[in-house]
């Protein structure tokens, strides 16, 4: 009678205890974060990069197939947050589909940035599925060039 299956030594018995171990450690350990499903559904939807130049905060945020009058951006400080919706492009019940791997729905982002913008001129447009929010640093943010003058 074996009481360990050993398969010509390529595996050790010790090794498949510890990963196993390791798996249910995982489990547990209460530091999972749900895996995000698409591109609208998650922990970090929509994609969006964020660009500074010396005068300017750039948001550059992936929306394909979003339509402009589905698209809230509000600012309250210096945080930045996208809402919208995503609709399917297709109604149910008017064929068979055979795969569905386009996202819909609601999404929301929501970006801090690291100094305070002027509000009152935030600009943002919506282009091939990217929208571009340009938000002006405050004036006394802004970096300045001191000259000096020689008497």
């Amino acid at each position: 009678m074996d009481l360990l299956h050993w398969e010509d030594g390529s595996r050790d018995p010790f090794q498949e205890f510890e990963a196993l171990q390791n798996e249910i450690n995982r489990l547990f350990d209460g530091t999972r974060v749900p895996e995000p499903r698409g591109i609208f559904e998650g922990t970090i939807s929509p994609a969006a990069d964020v660009i500074e130049s010396p005068s300017t905060f750039e948001v550059l945020c992936d929306l394909p197939g979003v339509e402009i009058g589905d698209i809230e951006i509000s600012l309250a400080g210096n945080v930045l947050t996208l809402k919208g919706e995503k609709k399917r492009g297709s109604e149910p019940g008017q064929g068979h589909s055979y795969r569905e791997e386009m996202k819909s729905g609601r999404f929301q982002r929501t970006l801090q940035l690291p100094l305070p913008v002027d509000g009152a001129k935030v600009d943002a447009t919506l282009k091939d599925g990217v929208l571009r929010v340009v938000l002006p640093k405050q004036e006394e943010h802004k970096p300045r060039q001191i000259s000096v003058k020689v008497k």
